[in-house]
């Protein structure tokens, strides 16, 4: 079923450095990893052991909980590393290889074995869908409105006899909802859109897809050729020519990054003291994305990689300035008056241009009502009271205020704009966590 909804509430962050509409395509990488902790809940056993060889879609771990639930590998080649954090809890199962080409024999249906059900995500909690629930609804974002993210159109060129034979296999466990959503962010958040169709109450479950995944999980069927690939957006104000990147799931960014980071310098992933000057590289968007090492790989449900510049230095003044380059939502510099600088157009001067790094202008302090949170937040729901009541632990009132309709990236807008610099994401997921051992003990 086709959706087009529109929302008001939100706000289109003005960062620079958008991809140019060309997709290059990288086969040279030669590492790719499997990172557990992308996905929630997923407790892993380890199923191969360095210098094993391995095939594309060959399981590399299965979940504790759940032994048909796996992670495959993304490629035919070697388990070159098995990375491991504290306490020995697995961080990453490192595949040297390439892009498997070879054809195999048509898959006859998607079932909880297939090497693509990880593609599939269940809310509320964010995990891999669980089979033997029965989803309300399974629903795919036609829009991705993340600041820098890849035109969803432009990356599924060409893949449209793949998308339909995905949609039709998604079909045989729930009606499939493609939404495409007008208005500013977060109207492409799947979150949203659920949000606006057919709301989350507790003991409902609806599974959502990326749009690019579905055309994979086709691609599957119709050849029985496992290739996770995404076109991606790599870009941002510290990339020196943004481009799209066709990848696949778990590439080693190295390559790519080295190419487009004006500044040669790194960040320091140990401490909390970066480089002066250096860029900072995230996987997937700069509001809610992961930084990752240099050599640090693509996150598993990432389609954009994003390079911005450490905010390691500080203004003369600070906020005693009229601070015309610092992009203002509370109006707290010039800059967050578009009236006053609206003459700027009609003269034929161009208007400021925003510079943006990771300095988050501030320390934190306490969390203050300030009303700015509903201008951005196009839920039907309260989300400081939301907030509070997940901060302090109370269950029955986020029940009560709809804790079961929300992500963390649901909130990454009022984590943006808000002056407290409280880490509200963190807060919500910390809360879920909480309801879903509850749920699974």
């Amino acid at each position: 079923m086709n959706h087009t909804i529109k929302i008001k509430k939100g706000l289109d962050i003005p960062l620079g450095g958008n991809a140019e509409r060309e997709i290059l395509d990288v086969r040279s990488i030669a590492l790719y990893a499997i990172k557990p902790h992308d996905v929630v809940g997923f407790t892993p056993r380890l199923m191969v052991a360095e210098g094993d060889t391995v095939m594309a879609g060959q399981p590399l771990v299965t979940d504790k909980n759940d032994p048909r639930i796996t992670l495959p590998s993304p490629v035919d080649g070697m388990v070159e590393a098995i990375v491991r954090g504290e306490k020995r809890k697995l961080m990453e199962v490192v595949v040297s290889g390439h892009t498997s080409t070879a054809s195999h024999a048509s898959q006859a249906c998607l079932t909880p074995e297939s090497p693509c059900w990880w593609m599939i995500k269940e809310r509320p909690f964010g995990t891999i869908a669980n089979p033997d629930h029965q989803p309300k609804g399974i629903f795919v974002s036609l829009r991705d409105t993340n600041p820098l993210a890849p035109d969803l159109n432009f990356a599924l060129r060409g893949r449209e006899h793949e998308f339909e034979v995905g949609v039709a296999a998604l079909e045989a466990f729930a009606k499939v909802h493609l939404v495409y959503a007008e208005g500013p962010h977060p109207a492409g958040n799947v979150g949203t859109q659920i949000a606006a169709i057919s709301p989350l109450n507790k003991g409902e479950y609806v599974w959502t897809v990326g749009a690019q995944d579905v055309a994979n999980i086709g691609r599957w069927l119709i050849t029985g050729e496992y290739r996770p690939e995404r076109v991606i957006a790599v870009g941002g104000p510290a990339a020196k020519a943004p481009h799209y990147y066709r990848l696949t799931v778990g590439a080693c960014l190295k390559q790519i990054v080295d190419a487009q980071l004006i500044d040669p310098n790194y960040p320091s992933m140990d401490d909390n003291k970066p480089t002066a000057g250096a860029t900072r590289i995230i996987s997937g968007s700069v509001l809610s994305g992961c930084q990752v090492a240099p050599d640090g790989f693509l996150s598993m449900y990432d389609q954009q990689v994003t390079l911005i510049s450490e905010g390691d230095h500080y203004d003369f003044m600070g906020w005693l300035m009229p601070g015309l380059k610092k992009f203002s939502f509370s109006k707290t510099f010039l800059s967050g008056f578009d009236k006053l600088l609206a003459p700027l157009g009609v003269l034929g001067l161009p208007k400021p241009s925003y510079s943006f790094n990771t300095n988050t202008h501030g320390s934190v302090r306490p969390f203050l009502f300030t009303g700015q949170f509903e201008r951005v937040f196009p839920f039907n729901i309260y989300p400081l009271q939301l907030i509070k009541a997940c901060i302090v632990g109370d269950i029955d009132l986020q029940e009560k205020l709809g804790i079961y309709e929300v992500e963390p990236e649901d909130f990454a807008l009022c984590e943006f704009i808000d002056p407290s610099k409280t880490e509200i994401q963190a807060i919500i997921r910390e809360a879920l966590e909480v309801l879903r051992k509850e749920a699974t003990a």
